[in-house]
């Protein structure tokens, strides 16, 4: 099917999701300027029969001047059986969110839709070898009858299949959860519930960008080793949520577990529900109420720009003496941030209650997303992303405002989005997402975007200051321990931990700058340290993740990140607990702040760990290193996995 065909998806019994970008009078040059036009491919299926034929990914069938001619593609949505094999590409331009190549699996048999820039018509001979080169293809491929592979991955099995299929990347995380392809941003609706803790995070099956978004699913019984499940939530066509199923989280109602998530319908963002219809949560059924509230309040003024009629989106809901509390994030017009507070008695007829907070647009952000409240008992701490970085404030909150008496950053770097659950013991467990930095070019080749956190304990000490650490339970992935004794490192000596390896690494360090003006700890090193990234203590009570050598791609960002003043110990001695996965670094420090990283080694021999002192003497107090194994075993058990080890020279 192509062009015009592609429309009668619907009618045909093909696909009851028909393209919802059709444009009879488009012509290249009009909107990219002069350049040609063809198909960006999926990585996966770059070497399908489709696309054998093509030099690499982008492949131009179209001249830059031509006459008018359809346009057809899914761009707000995608097709809801069919799988997207290319989107667009126009000169040297990627446009993923033109969804042009789609296969379907019907019965017994395939279709393939090819929806816009495949017009014979007119074009110049250097483009026809091309055009008939993929019609042959598809032609092929349909012939051989090998209809499997464009059936849309839906259950745990197949989703689990399309990880292994992409999992050779040097960069891909083995222990943070990563989608099993394409994108993946905020962690939604965590829960514990018969004994398994479920994550579900914001997804596109179509590519790895950013649109038509989903919720992916994900469950384990120990925090660490993870199994893929069905897809949870889709967007319906004509729905509340046609344009997207968003941030959200999960309340048990009468021990029904609930999703309370953002439905985006053209300009609007509206809160709606689904409840779980299967005790794996697996199926949920939307409610014929959504959206659950329909309009955003008239006060304060509410945030709107040319995408949105109203920043009104994510959620936080929990049931405290019988009502249900709700807080929705956003932003003032002659303010900042703020999170909105609405009430309840059945999760389905909300009260407008006011903001419990509105934040310095300067200091604290314009937008606040992603709004939560943690109760410690005496203290709350409410945590929102900002747009920049995620916030929180410590206080009190007496059931309408939120009286603020201490702020800070919960994480300096890449994570955002955070999501939390209490675990008991007066400790919450934290996901956040960590996102790609390395640019969308590079992140479609590959195929995937986007990092989970490791879970994170967070808790209060006796003195009211918030502690951060890595959940107790990443001590499950450990495989050998390298250990080194207390000793007073010089500028000039070697590293003590010279010949240690390895791209998936615990490392915990306790030291005291003694006359030095810094401490290293480098990791992802070269052997000749061509591509090294440096963790940075300075005598100026600064830590920076310095990237200018992580890598010598072109795509790949090479700013530094800092904790500009990391929090004092208890003891007055530095800790670093760093987590070295693949293309993705966390480092908490003293276990009151963070800062997450993303970097793109190109060399394989980029595995070194080396720990130096700098301009005087540092006093390395204890030094434990581990290999972690991974995350993602063929039975999601933690037995199926030997020990890893720690590379030694």
């Amino acid at each position: 099917m192509s062009l015009h065909g592609v429309t009668t998806v619907e009618e045909l019994g093909i696909d009851p999701q028909p393209p919802d970008l059709i444009d009879e009078t488009y012509k290249p040059v009009h909107k990219w300027g002069q350049r040609p036009a063809g198909f960006l491919v999926g990585s996966r299926f770059a070497d399908a029969d489709l696309f054998e034929s093509c030099d690499g990914n982008r492949v131009h069938t179209q001249p830059s001047r031509s006459e008018s001619t359809p346009r057809v593609a899914y761009e707000r949505r995608i097709p809801k059986r069919g799988t997207v094999l290319a989107s667009a590409a126009v000169g040297e331009t990627d446009v993923p969110r033109e969804n042009s190549v789609i296969g379907w699996q019907v019965g017994a048999g395939t279709v393939v839709g090819i929806g816009q820039h495949f017009t014979f018509d007119g074009v110049p001979s250097e483009y026809l070898t091309t055009l008939r080169m993929i019609l042959r293809g598809t032609i092929k491929h349909i012939a051989r009858g090998e209809a499997a592979m464009y059936t849309r991955p839906r259950s745990g099995a197949e989703l689990t299949q399309v990880r292994t299929e992409i999992d050779d990347d040097p960069h891909r995380p083995s222990y943070h959860f990563t989608p099993p392809a394409n994108w993946m941003n905020d962690p939604n609706g965590l829960v514990k519930c018969n004994g398994e803790y479920h994550l579900f995070y914001q997804y596109n099956p179509a590519g790895p960008y950013h649109g038509s978004i989903h919720w992916g699913h994900a469950v384990s019984d120990d925090l660490v080793h993870w199994e893929d499940r069905p897809i949870a939530l889709e967007p319906d066509a004509g729905g509340p949520d046609r344009h997207g199923c968003w941030s959200g989280c999960t309340v048990l109602d009468d021990d029904v577990p609930t999703f309370v998530y953002t439905g985006g319908d053209g300009h609007d963002q509206l809160p709606c529900l689904a409840r779980a219809a299967d005790d794996d949560l697996d199926t949920w059924q939307k409610s014929p109420q959504n959206p659950i509230i329909t309009d955003p309040p008239e006060r304060p003024q509410i945030l709107a720009n040319d995408d949105w009629n109203a920043e009104f989106r994510d959620h936080d809901v929990w049931k405290e003496d019988g009502t249900w509390y709700h807080l929705i994030g956003s932003g003032t017009e002659d303010a900042g941030g703020t999170a909105l507070l609405y009430q309840s008695d059945d999760l389905l007829d909300w009260a407008y209650v006011g903001p419990i907070l509105v934040g310095d647009r300067d200091e604290d952000g314009p937008i606040w997303e992603c709004p939560e409240l943690l109760d410690f008992g005496d203290l709350q701490l409410l945590q929102v992303s900002n747009y920049d970085k995620v916030a929180y404030f410590l206080g009190t909150f007496d059931g309408q405002t939120f009286n603020r008496e201490d702020s800070g950053t919960l994480d300096h770097g890449n994570y955002y989005a955070a999501q939390s659950i209490p675990d008991g013991d007066g400790r919450y467990l934290s996901w956040g997402w960590i996102r790609e930095d390395r640019s969308a070019s590079a992140q479609w080749d590959a195929g995937w975007s986007g990092a989970m956190s490791v879970p994170r304990s967070l808790s209060l000490s006796s003195d009211g200051t918030l502690v951060v650490q890595p959940a107790e339970e990443l001590t499950r992935l450990r495989g050998e321990r390298e250990t080194i004794d207390r000793q007073t490192l010089s500028p000039d000596d070697p590293s003590p931990c010279d010949g240690v390896s390895g791209d998936a690494l615990e490392i915990q360090l306790e030291l005291e700058l003694d006359g030095a003006d810094a401490f290293e700890l480098v990791v992802a090193c070269s052997d000749d340290s061509e591509e090294r990234t440096s963790i940075r203590y300075t005598d100026g009570n600064r830590l920076i993740v310095d990237r200018e050598h992580s890598s010598l791609s072109d795509a790949a960002n090479s700013d530094p990140q800092s904790i500009d003043e990391v929090p004092q110990s208890d003891d007055g001695i530095v800790h670093l607990h760093v987590l070295v996965d693949a293309s993705v670094i966390e480092v908490f420090v003293n276990d009151r702040t963070s800062v997450s990283s993303r970097i793109y080694p190109t060399r394989p021999d980029s595995t070194g760990v080396s720990l130096e002192a700098v301009g005087g003497a540092v006093e390395l107090y204890s030094a434990d290193m581990w290999s972690l194994e991974s995350a993602f075993t063929d039975d999601s058990s933690a037995e199926a996995t030997s020990n890893p080890e720690i590379n030694l020279d």
